[in-house]
């Protein structure tokens, strides 16, 4: 019983001992940004179809009839099979609580990517003809996400360490050292046109094609947080 209580003591002590040391180290924590804004060259766009009855299977006939008519639509701009997909599809049966009556409500989205961004004017201009009703979002990426990630991440450590070496510069005889934690904090910002049906456009009949699409730049920030041991 004694050697165990002696091991406790020794193991508590060791720990003590252990965090104390960690406390004495001499370290600076400092808060870095990499940014990089690059020109998006792909466009994904969701396109959906709702419908509402009294029968689910009529509501869904409706819904599948459009989509097929959307799919020949996609194959008209020769984008790939792999470049588009049913995003998400849902039949809801609904209760009326007033008329006491159930209805059907089928919802399908189909999600287009665009990797030669230059269609999406010609795309979007005829898209509401197929008997879609719903244009969920566009979003705006690029092609070399990661590429530029890897570039904001390494913008992020130099900022932290050059900002620490100007702290520790005015401190005699003391330079920053190895990295002992980092901790990330990173977003990018996409852009997200908004796009209006030619049914809600005021145009002329001979209006001539307009280019609709402010591509903009994509925001990658990455942000962290170093603690730099004091040398």
């Amino acid at each position: 019983m004694k050697k165990v209580l002696l091991l406790l003591t020794l193991v508590t002590t060791m720990h003590v001992m252990g965090q104390e040391q960690h406390k004495l180290v001499p370290q600076i924590s400092i808060s870095g940004e990499g940014k990089i804004k690059v020109t998006p060259d792909i466009a994904v766009i969701q396109l959906g179809i709702q419908n509402n009855g009294k029968d689910a299977k009529e509501v869904k006939t409706l819904n599948d009839i459009t989509i097929e008519k959307v799919i020949k639509y996609i194959k008209k701009f020769n984008i790939p099979t792999s470049d588009y997909q049913t995003a998400q599809m849902s039949l809801y049966k609904n209760y009326d609580y007033e008329k006491k009556k159930h209805s059907y409500q089928a919802n399908q989205t189909i999600s287009v990517t665009l990797k030669d961004i230059s269609k999406y004017d010609a795309f979007m201009m005829d898209v509401m003809e197929t008997g879609i009703n719903v244009i969920n979002g566009v979003e705006l990426k690029s092609s070399k996400m990661e590429t530029y990630e890897t570039e904001a991440r390494k913008k992020a450590i130099l900022n932290a360490k050059k900002k620490a070496e100007d702290y520790v510069s005015v401190l005699p005889g003391q330079k920053v050292g190895k990295a002992i934690l980092i901790s990330d904090n990173s977003y990018t910002n996409f852009p997200q046109p908004v796009f209006m049906a030619k049914g809600m456009m005021a145009e002329s009949a001979d209006a001539m094609p307009r280019e609709t699409l402010a591509i903009g730049e994509i925001e990658i920030i990455c942000t962290v947080t170093v603690s730099f041991g004091l040398e």
